[in-house]
């Protein structure tokens, strides 16, 4: 790898480091999509293919090495379902999350077969669209309940 890969590679890094070690009990519930929005980009659609739509993440690379790439996988999925939890998700919502993530991680163990579910299910992006539909009523919600206050 050449030196300017690797110093590209090593701002990535640290980038990414940087954006993690954020206190997850101090963000705000934008900060918490837009970080569970950029972990379901990385871990399901951070490459394409080049010439077709088709994109997979490190979710699909990482699956490669039975056992270990599914186990370290879901525990970044698990990052998502963490954000969602902190922003007093339903047990509905946290239970579908939870089984997106249960379903990647067991049918991602078995050879061959999970490698090619671990590219057309992308339960990182799944459970990000459930936090910001979850974050959506919720605002809509309030927005109701002040406007219901203000005819008052």
């Amino acid at each position: 790898m050449s030196d300017r890969a690797n110093v590209y590679r090593d701002q990535a890094l640290n980038a990414a480091a940087e954006f993690l070690r954020v206190d997850t009990a101090a963000i705000s519930d934008e900060e918490r999509l837009t970080q569970a929005k950029w972990l379901a980009n990385l871990m399901d659609s951070n490459f394409s293919i080049p010439g077709t739509p088709m994109r997979f993440g490190w979710d699909s690379v990482l699956g490669l090495f039975p056992g270990v790439g599914d186990v370290v996988t879901s525990a970044i999925s698990l990052m998502i379902v963490h954000h969602a939890w902190q922003t007093k998700a339903s047990p509905l919502v946290l239970g579908r999350m939870l089984g997106n993530v249960a379903i990647d991680f067991v049918i991602g163990l078995i050879p061959i077969v999970g490698d090619f579910f671990d590219f057309a299910f992308k339960a990182n992006r799944k459970n990000a669209r459930l936090l910001e539909r979850h974050l959506e009523r919720r605002v809509e919600k309030e927005r109701a309940s002040r406007a219901r206050l203000s005819r008052v």
